[in-house]
């Protein structure tokens, strides 16, 4: 699995009405993109693993997932069409160590 130590965004911080993105989620999309290593994606169907360090105990674990979700297929140029398997875990962890960790793999059934 990837990490990359950063807080996750909310989706409610992310979005100004329905289409336009927030200032603070464009500052966490470059702040991620910047982060994220080179990956080869599989073609095909896919599987996302997805673990949220959340310093929160309040944060919804289904928060951040499509803000992530967008931004790894914007850095990997697949489509988050193809995501088949989605596994999401949430752990506590003390704040300033947040963090976010992924996998990208082939969907198999």
């Amino acid at each position: 699995m990837v990490q990359i130590d950063i807080k996750p965004l909310s989706v409610n911080a992310a979005w100004q009405g329905k289409r336009f993105k927030t200032p603070a989620y464009k500052k966490y999309e470059k702040n991620v993109l910047k982060l994220l290593p080179k990956l080869t994606v599989p073609s095909g169907r896919l599987t996302l693993k997805i673990e949220f360090g959340f310093s929160s105990k309040l944060m919804d674990i289904d928060n951040p997932v499509k803000l992530l979700g967008d931004i790894l297929q914007k850095k990997y140029g697949f489509n988050d069409r193809d995501i088949y398997r989605l596994e999401v875990d949430k752990r506590i962890t003390p704040k300033g160590q947040e963090y976010i960790k992924f996998e990208i793999t082939k969907f198999e059934e």
